[in-house]
């Protein structure tokens, strides 16, 4: 590695590289609007808080990721993914004891919602599965169950590592990634909102979990290129960026750079293995068509709404997808 420091990086063009179109769904203002008096009921979040979560665009990005859901649908949907933000963000300041207790509140909300008595987190968990039970198939519902268990398991673990200072090694971290990012649960969701029930030996398939991992692989690690700058400047090593830097003992440029060849590898496998998926029968392909495509919309929404959402580049977003030159800021004390 060369001595100096960077000031600057040029991010990878991966919304060019994508060659799936954008589709944004008719019910964004409506959802948005109502999914904010949800969080912020009774006076909770206020100030600078309040104003991040206006920035964040979660309104946006679930009307990316789910552009064909009907509104009630698309509503659990933002609802979930603001939570897991908001979850994210309380994440961000635990240690694994408060990651672990958030947990076992989120989880007993899930598996007891009528006994279980518990704080403003557990309600919101209730409310949400309460709507979203109404309509899942039990198939669906057992799937987000265990998808966020394995979500808060390996947050827990990010917790640990974020803790000792340490930067896992490669492989750790891509199976650990897998799981922190909240796609597996995200990806549930896709069937939620399109009011499918695929068995569980047709998503067991190898192809299927294949492009699930691929689509998976694609949103999280174009985030961790997009969410660097800001991490770095925390001093946050849970990142693909510093990962690969140790790993291959790369300067930041040639690390971003790398990083962005293993999201379009993420994009060739995912159309390599669509080509390939299996007949299972008439209605069985249609759901898994709608499903994949759902993916789709998850890979294109998400790169797209990154530029929009103040959350990576502040307001200027939409001049970073033009020029992608990204000035680095300055560690915090």
């Amino acid at each position: 590695m060369s001595s100096a420091a960077p000031t600057k990086f040029i991010l990878p063009d991966l919304v060019s590289d994508c060659p799936y179109p954008l589709h944004v769904n008719r019910h964004r203002k409506q959802v948005t609007t109502e999914t904010k008096r949800w969080l912020f009921k009774g006076d909770n979040l206020q100030g600078k808080i309040r104003e991040r979560y206006h920035g964040l665009k979660c309104g946006t990005l679930a009307a990316m990721v789910y552009p064909r859901a009907a509104y009630p649908q698309l509503r659990v949907c933002n609802d979930f993914l603001t939570y897991l933000f908001h979850l994210d963000n309380l994440s961000d300041d635990m240690d694994n004891h408060g990651t672990m207790t958030t947990a076992d509140v989120v989880m007993n909300s899930l598996y007891h919602p009528g006994k279980y008595q518990s704080p403003r987190i557990g309600k919101m968990t209730r409310d949400y599965w309460t709507r979203l039970i109404s309509t899942a198939s039990p198939r669906v519902q057992q799937r987000f169950m265990e998808t966020l268990d394995f979500f808060f398991q390996s947050v827990t673990e990010q917790a640990n590592d974020r803790q000792e200072g340490a930067i896992p090694d490669l492989e750790s971290y891509i199976a650990l990634r897998r799981d922190t990012s909240g796609c597996k649960t995200s990806f549930v969701l896709i069937e939620y909102s399109n009011n499918l029930d695929i068995p569980d030996e047709v998503m067991e398939h190898s192809l299927l979990r294949s492009l699930n991992e691929a689509a998976n692989d694609l949103v999280t690690w174009s985030n961790d290129i997009f969410s660097y700058n800001v991490e770095q400047s925390k001093g946050d090593t849970h990142n693909m960026i510093p990962v690969i830097m140790n790993h291959h003992s790369l300067d930041l440029q040639p690390a971003v750079d790398y990083v962005g060849q293993l999201c379009n590898q993420s994009i060739e496998r995912f159309m390599n293995d669509r080509a390939q998926l299996p007949s299972w029968g008439p209605e069985i392909d249609r759901q898994v068509q709608i499903y994949v495509d759902g993916l789709e919309d998850w890979m294109s929404g998400s790169l797209h709404w990154s530029f929009e959402s103040e959350r990576y580049f502040g307001k200027a977003g939409r001049q970073v997808k033009k020029s992608r030159v990204i000035n680095l800021l300055p560690k915090r004390a």
